[in-house]
């Protein structure tokens, strides 16, 4: 039950995050361009990391990330916590045991 609503409080958060950066920053503005624009050494860390991770997971994941909009990041991550949190409200609670009486 808490982590339901941990993971909704999260979703929430990411949400209304993902629709600031869309209507207050610059239309179309790319994540990497987002990064710089924060910070300055951002994207040299990146390239750091890139020297350490395998060339396919920079080619076909980190690349293409940095190269969508800024928006879409956190809407997308916004949507799996959403997902996690309705799975977790969906279970079934677990049945307590009465105390006290017997039956």
């Amino acid at each position: 039950m808490i982590v339901s609503r941990i993971f909704a409080v999260i979703s929430a958060a990411l949400l209304v995050g993902s629709v600031a950066l869309a209507l207050l920053g610059p239309p179309n503005l790319p994540l990497a361009h987002g990064l710089f624009m924060l910070d300055h050494d951002a994207l040299t860390r990146l390239q750091g990391l890139q020297q350490h991770m395998p060339a396919w997971l920079w080619t076909w994941l980190m690349a293409p990330v940095l190269s969508r909009p800024d928006w879409l990041l956190p809407a997308a991550l916004g949507l799996i916590c959403a997902g996690v949190s309705a799975t977790f409200a969906a279970r079934p609670a677990a049945p307590h045991k009465k105390r006290g009486w017997r039956s």
